[in-house]
C-alpha cells in the first residue's frame, strides 16, 4: 500500500532570507528594462494606438460604422463589455475573499491579479461609453442635480451597472494601492536617486513600518476586504440582470446571476494564470510563484468550470421543461442554428476542457495549463457572444430576423483594448513590485517549517532573517 505523504509543498522554493525575497522581487524595479520589454509594450502601445483611432473614427462617424442593426442592437461592444468584467472579477477574489479565508497561497499572485482587475475594469468602461454614439451624452448616465429636471431611471440594471462598475473600480483600486503601501516604502529605503526616494516617499504616504502603522494597515486591508467581497457577488448579478430582466427568449432566466458570477471568476483566474506563467519566467521569479500556486489555481478553475457547465445543462433543461416554444427554440438555434459553430466552441472550451485538469499532471504541467488558460478565454468571450448575438438575430417575427458580422472597425477597437491592458501592465510590473513583497515574508517562515516538519533552532541555516 502506497504511502501519501501529508507534508505540503513550500509556497517559496529555496532558503530565503527576508534580503533575499527583498532583492528578488525588487529586481525588475530597480533594473534597467531589457529588450523584450520595449518589445512587447512597443507592440501594445502601437495596438493601443490603433484602437484608440478607431474609436475616434466610430465616435466622428457613428456606429453605424458597425456590424450592429435594428434586429441586433448588441454586438461585439456589450460582448466585450461582459468579457472584460469578467475578466477583472478574479484580482477581488484572489485578494479578498481568500485573505478571508486565510488562503496563504493567493500571496505571491494577488497583486498582479489586483493590477489586472483595475485594468480590466478600464478596458470594460470603454465600450457603453462608445455604444452610445456620442461620448459627451456620458454625463446623463449619473445623477445629479440639474437644472434640465432630467433624472436617470433608477430602474433600468444598465443604471445599477454603472453604480455597480464605479464601486467596484473605486474599491478595487483602495484595496490594491493599500497592500502596495509597505512594499513602496520598501523600494524608497532602497532607491539611491534622490528623486525616485522622493517619489516613492510620496506614494508611500512615508511609511516608517512602525508598530501603529502595520497595525493600522492590516485593520484597513480587513475592512475594504470585507467591502470588496461581496462586490465580487453583486457587480456581475448586476451585469447579468442586463439580460435577465429583459423578456427575450434565452436571456429571460433566473439562472444568470450564479452563472454569470462563475463564470467571471472562472474567465479572471484562467487570465490571472496566463499572464502569471509568463511573468514568473520572464522576471525570474520561479521560487514565488511556483507549480503550487498554479495547482491551486487550476483547483478553482475545476470549481468555476462545473458550475459553469451545470448551468449549461440547467439552461437545456429548463427551456424544454418551460414547454414555451420561443424559449425550446432559442436553445435549439444556439446548438443547430447559424451560430452553431460559436456555441460548440463555448462548450468545448468551457465545459470539456477544464476537466482534464481532475488529472494531477496536467494541473502540475506549466505550457498545458498556459494553453487551456488562452482556451479558457476564448470560450468566455463566445459564451458571451452566443448569449448576446444568437439570443437577438431570432425575433419573435421572422420578418425581424437578421444576421450579424462585426466590421473590422470593431475588431480593431476589440484588439486595442488588449493593447491597453498589455501597455499598463507592462508598466505596472516596470514600476511596481509584481509580488507583494512583504505578505509573501508574513509566509515564508511558517511555509518553510512546515515542509521541513520540525523546529528551527536559532543558529539554524534554515532560519530566515531580516
Amino acid at each position: 500500500m502506497m504511502h501519501v505523504s501529508t507534508v505540503r509543498e513550500p509556497l517559496i522554493k529555496g532558503k530565503k532570507s527576508y534580503n533575499d525575497i527583498t532583492e528578488d522581487v525588487m529586481a525588475p524595479v530597480r533594473a534597467k528594462p531589457g529588450k523584450l520589454w520595449y518589445a512587447g509594450i512597443t507592440v501594445s502601445s502601437l495596438l493601443m494606438l490603433f484602437g484608440f483611432v478607431m474609436i475616434g473614427y466610430t465616435v466622428w462617424f457613428g456606429i453605424g460604422t458597425w456590424g450592429v442593426n435594428r434586429t441586433i442592437g448588441w454586438g461585439w461592444s456589450i460582448t466585450n463589455f461582459v468579457w472584460w468584467v469578467g475578466i477583472g472579477h478574479a484580482g477581488t477574489f484572489i485578494s479578498a475573499i481568500l485573505l478571508l479565508f486565510r488562503q496563504k497561497w493567493r500571496t505571491s499572485i494577488n497583486r498582479a491579479a489586483e493590477a489586472m482587475t483595475i485594468i480590466a475594469v478600464m478596458c470594460a468602461g470603454i465600450f457603453p461609453l462608445i455604444h452610445m454614439g456620442r461620448l459627451p451624452l456620458a454625463f446623463f448616465i449619473f445623477p445629479y442635480p440639474n437644472s434640465r429636471d432630467l433624472w436617470v431611471n433608477f430602474n433600468s440594471p444598465l443604471l445599477w451597472d454603472v453604480f455597480a462598475i464605479t464601486t467596484y473600480l473605486l474599491v478595487s483600486v483602495l484595496f490594491w494601492y493599500m497592500g502596495l503601501i509597505p512594499d513602496l516604502g520598501t523600494i524608497r529605503d532602497r532607491m539611491k536617486s534622490l528623486w525616485k526616494k522622493k517619489v516613492y516617499n510620496f506614494l508611500s504616504f512615508g511609511w516608517k513600518g512602525s508598530a501603529r502603522h502595520w497595525q493600522r494597515h492590516e485593520s484597513m486591508s480587513l475592512i475594504l476586504a470585507g467591502l470588496a467581497a461581496p462586490l465580487v457577488l453583486s457587480v456581475h448579478t448586476i451585469v447579468s440582470f442586463d439580460f435577465a430582466t429583459s423578456v427575450i427568449p434565452g436571456w429571460h432566466t433566473t439562472i444568470f446571476p450564479p452563472y454569470f458570477v462563475s463564470g467571471a471568476v472562472f474567465s479572471g483566474f484562467a487570465m490571472v494564470l496566463t499572464l502569471m506563467i509568463i511573468t514568473r519566467k520572464a522576471l525570474n521569479l520561479e521560487e514565488y510563484i511556483t507549480v503550487g500556486h498554479v495547482e491551486s489555481m487550476n483547483k478553482v478553475i475545476i470549481a468555476t468550470g462545473s458550475i459553469v457547465g451545470i448551468a449549461y445543462i440547467t439552461e437545456l433543461f429548463i427551456a424544454w421543461y418551460s414547454a414555451v416554444e420561443y424559449e425550446r427554440y432559442a436553445f435549439v438555434n444556439r446548438a443547430l442554428g447559424p451560430y452553431a459553430w460559436a456555441y460548440w466552441i463555448m462548450m468545448t472550451c468551457n465545459v470539456i476542457s477544464p476537466q482534464l485538469l481532475w488529472i494531477k499532471k496536467l494541473r502540475r504541467n506549466l505550457a498545458f495549463t498556459f494553453v487551456l488558460s488562452i482556451f479558457i478565454n476564448i470560450g468566455m468571450w463566445f459564451e458571451r457572444f452566443v448569449i448576446v448575438i444568437t439570443s437577438l438575430h431570432r425575433d419573435y417575427l421572422p420578418s425581424s430576423w437578421s444576421m450579424y458580422s462585426p466590421t473590422w472597425i470593431e475588431v480593431a477597437i476589440y484588439l486595442g483594448t488588449f493593447g491597453l491592458f498589455f501597455t499598463l501592465f507592462f508598466l505596472f510590473i516596470r514600476v511596481f513590485p509584481v509580488i507583494a513583497i512583504a505578505e509573501v515574508k508574513s509566509v515564508a517562515r511558517s511555509s518553510a517549517l512546515k515542509f521541513i516538519g520540525k523546529p528551527v533552532k536559532k543558529n539554524s541555516p534554515e532560519k530566515l532573517t531580516p
